[in-house]
């Protein structure tokens, strides 16, 4: 259960519309706070919170506004999350989600040809076989974890190929991935401390793969693109770090809990999941809805550079803006029924999960690539996932996500 801010333990209140506290992912309660600020216009502003004050950007067309104006609303002026920087605590860990242009433009560009059309295509049967392999591995009628059994272990895999990573130590990159990205540290300086200490863990292994691939031949992973690039070759060590962080967060936890969505999810709309069977066409629509219903990062936060107005709101140079996909993504304006999961739901893809505009995620067609080829394996084998009980669910505003979800198999 996340504590109150100092301000909010004074006055013995909580804003019911703070929807950076917790327990609203963990218990699945999020939907009603961000339909009512959806209801009053989509722009609420948040006075006291674990994280400070906050404007919340919860409707669609706002959302993509400010995300549309990367010079007002700055990702390098304090981070990319709701969580503030803490001096004597936190060490900067620059990566390029967080930077302005122009070096953004120089290091995404760095690692794009990583997730080109053809990377895609080239990379298509080795994941088919992955995938094909793990699914052909699980029991049917007993019971195990989803999760661990199959998201995490499907992501990690592509994680280590992305990187060029031992097979051996694959779950390293799980285990930095869930650190690194879990927003409630903030609240204990013990727990900042410890994450930090895995984070130079981490850079400290990727150090030694770097320093093993200099000097060598253009080879198609990350590490190697970095070296060969002018704009990555140089970075200092807390620049390397924080870019390692960005991808394997990026790669990791988006992806498996789209996977683990599908799971849970079309267990939860039988006629649907119906659909879908009947019709394997319908697959690659189907990725489209499960990421835009889950939406795996429920925000990114920006910082306004100078006042400005934003939809009628006085937005004050320095305020902190954070952008809620979780809850644009169930926007009713956009979304017809916009909390059910439609396999065939025509504007599927307008979803804002992978973000928008200039920060867009760089990744996304290869996330797309896995869930669809597990989709796709699934329907080959005509298995059915059964959910067996209630998912155990990330605890925080920031990855939106499961922790772990009991399943049994059957046939159809």
């Amino acid at each position: 259960m996340a504590t109150l801010a100092p301000s909010a333990a004074k006055t013995g209140t909580v804003d019911p519309l703070d929807v950076s506290r917790a327990e609203l992912y963990r218990d699945d309660t999020w939907h009603a706070p961000f339909a009512e600020i959806r209801a009053k216009g989509g722009i609420h502003y948040t006075a006291d919170s674990d994280y400070g004050p906050y404007w919340s950007v919860a409707s669609y067309k706002p959302l993509v506004e400010v995300e549309s104006l990367p010079d007002l609303y700055s990702s390098e002026a304090a981070g990319i999350t709701i969580a503030d920087f803490k001096e004597g605590v936190d060490v900067k860990m620059p990566m390029f989600i967080a930077m302005d242009r122009p070096k953004h433009t120089g290091q995404r560009r760095t690692v794009a040809p990583a997730f080109t059309p053809s990377e895609m295509t080239r990379m298509t049967q080795n994941i088919r076989d992955r995938t094909a392999d793990i699914l052909d591995t699980l029991p049917i009628g007993e019971r195990f974890d989803w999760v661990d059994t199959v998201s995490i272990e499907l992501t990690t895999q592509m994680l280590a190929i992305l990187f060029d990573f031992p097979w051996e130590d694959r779950r390293k990159l799980t285990f930095w991935s869930d650190w690194a990205g879990d927003i409630e540290l903030v609240k204990n300086d013990e727990l900042r401390q410890q994450r930090l200490m895995h984070m130079f863990e981490c850079g400290a292994y990727f150090k030694n793969l770097w320093d093993g691939k200099i000097g060598k031949e253009p080879t198609p992973d990350l590490i190697s693109m970095m070296i060969h690039s002018d704009a990555m070759a140089e970075m200092d060590q807390m620049e390397f770090i924080g870019n390692l962080i960005l991808l394997i967060v990026g790669g990791n936890d988006t992806t498996r809990n789209s996977m683990t969505a599908f799971a849970y999810g079309l267990d939860q709309f039988p006629d649907e999941r119906a659909k879908l069977e009947a019709d394997p066409s319908l697959i690659h629509n189907t990725v489209q809805e499960i990421i835009r219903w889950q939406t795996p990062l429920s925000h990114m936060r920006r910082t306004a550079t100078q006042d400005t107005d934003l939809q009628g709101h006085a937005i004050k140079a320095g305020d902190k803006v954070a952008l809620w996909y979780v809850s644009a993504n169930r926007d009713e304006s956009v979304f017809e029924d916009a909390d059910m999961i439609r396999v065939d739901r025509p504007n599927a893809r307008r979803h804002l999960a992978f973000g928008h505009g200039i920060h867009r995620c760089v990744g996304a067609r290869l996330a797309e690539l896995q869930i669809s080829l597990l989709l796709e394996e699934m329907a080959k084998r005509r298995l059915r996932i059964n959910v067996a009980g209630e998912p155990e669910r990330v605890a925080a505003c920031f990855v939106h996500g499961y922790r772990s979800l009991p399943v049994e198999l059957s046939r159809y």
